[in-house]
């Protein structure tokens, strides 16, 4: 990087030393200063030094330029510092001699590098195991129960733990812990339920059953267990929620740890168990039942069978499919991740009902685990699926054979009316390259996640008392290490959060418990009303039932369109929101009874939405712009438009002929259809937009008439 700067009049000035007498004058020019400077900059010696000290390449550079900006630029300069400038200037000093003032300065715009030996304590995080001082203290006996889809491995976890004298059970999702909850209490094993946002307790004075299903977030270390299962353990490599398995894994205090998943998980399993002194006992399980890849696609819904699930990657498809659908005469039931629970076990009885009408089922990779559903089979409409790489980048990408292996083994399950399972796509050029995914084997696991703790943050806000927690989180990400095992989690949605409510008064606790809350960001509805709820918090005024109601302006009515439907299952957020603060801060939140009765009355009104959901996009395309297409996104018949490659910088609109007009109106109607955008809004976008094409091509023209009047004057 170029450290040249362009000198002012003044770089010739001579430089004093106060207002001093003529005999205590140092003279050196400016121009003399910025080579001796940049010299400094350039030593590898001072770089690694700086390093040493907490400086990387990038602050480095960022304290230099300050640094250098200090010296020429101050009218004064310290008479230790002027010293030293003047013997190297003359010969008699050396450039490295600059080296402590120039961390001086740094630590002055940088005040953690004086801190920065406690920093590094604090974030080494090379050793997580010890974090866990009550499962250290007993030896722990591990069992990895290892298998496809439909093998009956955490069935078989399940039993040992309804045979304990206590167990916990940690799986992914609410619908999974209800479901293990059901189960258990089903079997006379008098089970507790805890989630996020719900407690339920079976005993009636509150007291705590002695087995409990839990979301793994929500696990704790500290409670003794005879049995834990911890279930989808591959999941510990994720780049967002990865961390909860490794403490869970790491940290539950259980005689026996139950471990279900892919066998790409038990080299890595057994190794992180080494670290730890603890044996892992491998039991490996076949599917229970046949499932095969067709040799032909379905290529029209024409084709459709009984018993078929298409499954699609957005909800725009899910719209468009099932609209096709009931043209043709049939029901399907509809299932995609942003529904709730409720919705989800609705439309899956449905679908799995023999006297019912409805026998096709369209849905995202939501049905991938969580539901138990009679698939006959399984139909890719797309092998191309939105994810969030390691750095938090969204990004197209070929869906992993692990993915697909989970999606197809949906079909012919057990437990179904259906014993053998099929899985095939619905595009032909699709068929071969979902063949070439299946076959692959899948890539081991080879890290886990890993995520600093409040208590971490809050030692680090005591040697940063004036950083924000953003800005505690860059530093703490920065300076943590790691060993080859691990990584830290992404924590781009945490920032976010925090960027959002750094104006508003909180303690550092209350705002990194507010920071953790799982909110959907692309809802704007639930990201204002996130605000308003940090706000009214910080304020010290209690959030009632009676707040959330003119807040979400309930009573709601029954979806009249596809935008109605979407605003419905945001307020369902926002109401999911509010119960899962209720439990961390219970005297500001204290309505969690009534609020969860409203929430279950939305929850049957948005079932209601989506069983009428071909008659909520009828009323959408009828009252839609004329001329537009409002699921102007939704991928039109065809295979998926990649090889088994990540799709990363789509064109743009000049590359693929779309004039700027055309784009913006057809974005503009996509995005009110969804609900992200009012009509109002839209049209003010519009008018500026124009404003700013307008100014693009005066100032074209008057480039151009510049550009004509150098070349007249040329020729002259």
């Amino acid at each position: 990087m170029s450290t040249v700067s362009v000198m002012s009049s003044t770089s010739l000035t001579h430089r004093y030393w106060g207002s001093h007498s003529p005999e205590t004058r140092w003279l050196y020019s400016n121009g003399e200063l910025l080579k001796i400077l940049n010299k400094f900059y350039k030593r590898n010696e001072m770089q690694k030094i700086a390093a040493d000290q907490g400086l990387d390449a990038r602050l480095f550079h960022q304290a230099f330029v300050s640094f250098r900006k200090y010296v020429l630029e101050v009218s004064t300069l310290s008479a230790d510092l002027h010293i030293i400038l003047n013997d190297i200037c003359c010969g008699a000093g050396h450039i490295d001699d600059l080296y402590p003032y120039f961390m001086r300065h740094a630590k002055q715009i940088f005040p953690m590098l004086d801190c920065m030996e406690d920093l590094r304590k604090i974030s080494d995080l090379r050793v997580p195991a010890n974090w866990y001082p009550e499962a250290r203290a007993i030896h722990r006996k591990v069992i990895f129960h290892a298998g496809p889809t439909n093998s009956g491995k955490t069935h078989h976890a399940i039993q040992r733990y309804l045979a304990a004298k206590s167990g916990v059970y940690c799986g992914p999702l609410k619908l999974l812990a209800h479901e293990i909850f059901e189960k258990s209490n089903t079997a006379g094993v008098p089970c507790d339920l805890v989630t996020g946002e719900e407690r339920t307790f079976v005993d009636a004075e509150g007291r705590q059953a002695e087995h409990v299903a839990c979301t793994i977030e929500m696990c704790s270390v500290t409670t003794p267990y005879e049995v834990a299962v911890i279930d989808e353990i591959q999941m510990i490599r994720d780049f967002s929620r990865g961390w909860a398995w490794t403490r869970a894994l790491l940290g539950l205090c259980a005689e026996e740890i139950h471990v279900c998943g892919e066998p790409a998980a038990i080299n890595f399993v057994t190794e992180l168990m080494y670290t730890t002194g603890e044996e892992v006992e491998v039991r490996n399980y076949k599917r229970l039942t046949p499932c095969s890849i067709l040799d032909r696609a379905v290529e029209s819904l024409d084709n459709l069978r009984p018993g078929d699930c298409i499954v699609c990657f957005s909800k725009n498809d899910i719209y468009s499919i099932s609209r096709q659908i009931e043209i043709r005469g049939l029901e399907c039931a509809v299932i995609y991740g942003s529904l709730p629970p409720g919705t989800k076990l609705s439309q899956a009885k449905k679908f799995n009902d023999p006297e019912d009408p409805c026998k096709i089922l369209v849905a995202t990779d939501a049905i991938g685990m969580g539901l138990n559903l009679s698939i006959k089979r399984i139909i890719f409409n797309s092998l191309v699926k939105p994810n969030i790489n390691e750095k938090g980048e969204k990004e197209l990408d070929t869906i992993s054979t692990s993915q697909a292996l989970q999606i197809a083994g949906r079909a012919g399950r057990f437990s179904s009316i259906f014993k053998e399972g099929e899985v095939t796509t619905m595009h032909r050029d699709d068929l071969p390259i979902l063949k070439e995914i299946l076959s692959r084997t899948v890539h081991a696991i080879e890290i886990a996640g890993l995520h600093p703790t409040s208590e971490q943050i809050e030692m680090f806000a005591y040697h940063l008392p004036d950083a924000t927690l953003s800005n505690l989180i860059d530093i703490f990400v920065s300076l943590s290490q790691v060993d080859g095992m691990y990584f830290v989690c992404n924590i781009d949605d945490f920032k976010f959060l925090a960027d959002m409510i750094q104006h508003i008064p909180l303690n550092l606790r209350s705002r990194y418990v507010f920071c953790t809350a799982p909110i959907n960001k692309k809802q704007p509805f639930v990201c204002t009303s996130f605000l308003k709820f940090a706000r009214q918090f910080s304020r010290d005024e209690p959030l009632t039932f009676d707040w959330v109601c003119r807040l979400v302006s309930w009573p709601l009515v029954p979806p009249k369109n596809i935008k109605d439907l979407v605003h419905l299952e945001a307020v369902h957020d926002v109401l999911d929101l509010y119960l899962w603060l209720s439990y961390r801060f219970m005297d500001m939140f204290p309505d969690a009874n009534r609020v969860r009765e409203i929430q279950q009355e939305l929850d049957s009104i948005i079932q209601l939405g989506v069983r009428n959901i071909t008659r909520l996009i009828r009323a959408t395309e009828t009252s839609a712009t004329p001329g537009t297409d409002p699921l102007s996104n939704q991928r039109r018949p065809g295979p998926s438009p990649v090889s088994p490659r990540k799709v990363r910088g789509a064109p743009k609109a000049q590359d693929s002929g779309v004039e700027a007009g055309q784009l913006d109106k057809s974005l503009g109607s996509r995005l009110v259809q969804e609900g992200l955008l009012t009509p109002d809004l839209l049209r003010q976008l519009q008018k500026e937009w124009s404003k700013e094409h307008r100014q693009e091509e005066v100032g074209v023209k008057l480039v151009a008439e510049t550009l004509n009047n150098k070349i007249k004057g040329k020729k002259k």
